[in-house]
């Protein structure tokens, strides 16, 4: 049993991997952080065009 558990508490005690993992969970929040502006962004953009389309059929070409 104890020859099981060494291994496990050898990993348990290992610090080298924490300053990776660190990096890794700060690129996924600014990454997060990116789609929602894009989505948000993309929203707003679809809305104005929306809004030329309906102007532009409803009034038609003038002249």
């Amino acid at each position: 049993m104890r020859s099981f558990l060494r291994p496990l508490r050898s990993l348990w005690r290992d610090q080298r991997g924490g300053t990776a993992i660190e990096y890794g969970m700060i690129l996924a929040l600014i990454v997060i952080g990116l789609i929602a502006a894009v989505s948000s962004l993309g929203k707003v953009t679809s809305d104005m065009w929306n809004g030329v389309t309906l102007n532009v059929t409803q009034n038609g070409p003038q002249g």
